[in-house]
Parts: C-alpha cells; sequence; structure tokens
C-alpha cells in the first residue's frame, strides 16, 4: 500500500520505535511507516488503517507493538474475533494487562457480555491503572445493558471517578455513559443533568453529548449551506411561476392598431352618406 513521503516512521512513540530495533534497519523503518499510516488513519478511515495493519502484521508478527496495532485497526472495523486474537497474542509477548478492557469489549462485540463480566472481576482489573479501571467499568457497564441490565448498569457506572470534579481525560466519557444509562432507564431529569456535566468536560469533543442534551432540550441545529440551497430554489420557482391572470388575460388579447385622425373624418363621412 502508498505511504506518503513524508511519512519517515520516526513518528512512532519511543517503546515501539525501541522494539523495532530487533528487526533489521530497512524492515524496522518499513514497518514503523506503515504503523504510523494506521494510527494516523484508524479514526477517520478504518479500513484503510486496517490494510497498512495487514501489511506491518505480514512483516513483523513477532513484535508485540503490531500485534497489539493490528488488533485496534481490527477492533476498528468490528471484527472482534480477530481483534480479539491479536490483543492476546500482544499480551502473550509483553506479560502487560493494559488490553484486558478492550479484550473484554471485544468480547461484548462477539455477544458473549456475561464473559465481559467475568474479566471484569478478574485480578488483572486491580493492576490495572486509573484510566484502565475506568475504561473497564465503562465496559462492565455496557455488558449489564447488553443483558438488558438497566439499573445494574447505572449501579456499576456509580464511582468516586464519577463523582469527582475534577476533570481528566476518561471524566467526558464516564459522565456520557452515565447519562446514556439514565436515559435508556427513563430517567429523564438526571439524564440531562449528566448530559450537561459530559459537556462541561468534554473539551476534545470525544462525545456527541452537547446534541444529545441540544436534542432533549427540543433545539434543532439549522445547515445555513442548506438553507441557501433553499432560497436559491425558491427564487427559481418564483421565477418559472406563471403569471397572473389579469396579465395573461390581457396579453391574450388581440392588438388593435391605433386609429388616425383622416381614418376617423373617413368613416364619420360613410357614415353620414349612409343616413
Amino acid at each position: 500500500m502508498p505511504i506518503p513521503e513524508d511519512v519517515t516512521g520516526d513518528e512512532i512513540d519511543k517503546d515501539v520505535r525501541q522494539e523495532l530495533q530487533s528487526l533489521p534497519k530497512t524492515l524496522a523503518e518499513d514497518v514503523a511507516r506503515n504503523l504510523v499510516m494506521v494510527a494516523r488513519l484508524i479514526d477517520e478511515d478504518p479500513e484503510g488503517a486496517y490494510g497498512y495493519s495487514r501489511v506491518a502484521l505480514r512483516l513483523a508478527s513477532r513484535v508485540a507493538a503490531v500485534r497489539e496495532a493490528a488488533g485496534f485497526a481490527a477492533y476498528a472495523n468490528q471484527k472482534y474475533s480477530e481483534a480479539l486474537a491479536e490483543f492476546r497474542a500482544a499480551r502473550r509477548m509483553t506479560g502487560g494487562v493494559d488490553l484486558w478492557p478492550v479484550m473484554a469489549d471485544c468480547e461484548r462485540g462477539l455477544g458473549r457480555p456475561e464473559k465481559a463480566l467475568d474479566m471484569a472481576g478478574a485480578p488483572e482489573v486491580h493492576k490495572l491503572d486509573k484510566a484502565g479501571q475506568v475504561e473497564m467499568r465503562l465496559v462492565a457497564a455496557g455488558a449489564r445493558r447488553d443483558m438488558g441490565q438497566l439499573d445494574a448498569a447505572i449501579v456499576t457506572l456509580q464511582s468516586p471517578e464519577l463523582a469527582s470534579s475534577s476533570v481528566q481525560p476518561w471524566t467526558a466519557r464516564l459522565r456520557y455513559a452515565y447519562a446514556d444509562a439514565l436515559l435508556a432507564a427513563a430517567r429523564v431529569d438526571e439524564a440531562r443533568e449528566w448530559f450537561a456535566k459530559a459537556v462541561e468536560a468534554d473539551r476534545d469533543g470525544s462525545t456527541d453529548a452537547s446534541d444529545r442534551l441540544a436534542e432533549m432540550d427540543g433545539v434543532e441545529f439549522v445547515d445555513a449551506l442548506n438553507d441557501e440551497e433553499e432560497d436559491a430554489d425558491a427564487d427559481t420557482d418564483v421565477e418559472s411561476e406563471p403569471e397572473s391572470e389579469s396579465e395573461s388575460e390581457a396579453e391574450s388579447r388581440p392588438v388593435t392598431e391605433p386609429v388616425t385622425g383622416a381614418e376617423a373624418e373617413a368613416a364619420a363621412e360613410a357614415e353620414a352618406d349612409k343616413d
């Protein structure tokens, strides 16, 4: 797959670069450039990212960072079985637990929420950092909702992290998930409150909390571009409309040439001769 010339491979994380040092230099550079493309495209073009991840995987399947990148690319394309296999491989290579929450979410994607809940209660969770533990809580709440346990999902999300007034990288997503769970349970007023709190914490637009809040408030966003197009169409319609009835009738009447003074006199004399 083609890679832009401005992608050198030096853009990758230093830890990943260190992993690639086990490869021949030229091969390491090729793998690094493909990994950069995976990271660059995974949000906006998941299919493209997946393609580059397969190239990197073919070149260096024994590198944990490559298996992890391939897992996330598959996950972004909802290829949950493939993603889970790659995450497991990466975990075997590193012995770490960082991928535990996303592995559990793959179980959800495969229609196995009970397995995800089992993973949420496993010892590995205690080894996660704070961000990982919050992520695991989100996955567990999602699994509860998959099983129709709305109240349990709400309780799962209630935590010190949710109650905290400080804004962390996970705060917006946690508040959003809580608001969404409340709304699913028909607790509308509380849901609105938490969507508003999610908006306050969502500094990088990682959620659509503002849209959800506006929807609850009955606010409609108008597309200015579409309005201009509609106005142009309306103007065209006006120009093509038939003229008013009186104008049409006036144009349909025969046009009479004006009568000159001489012609009028001749007509009067003719009338006099008849008499």
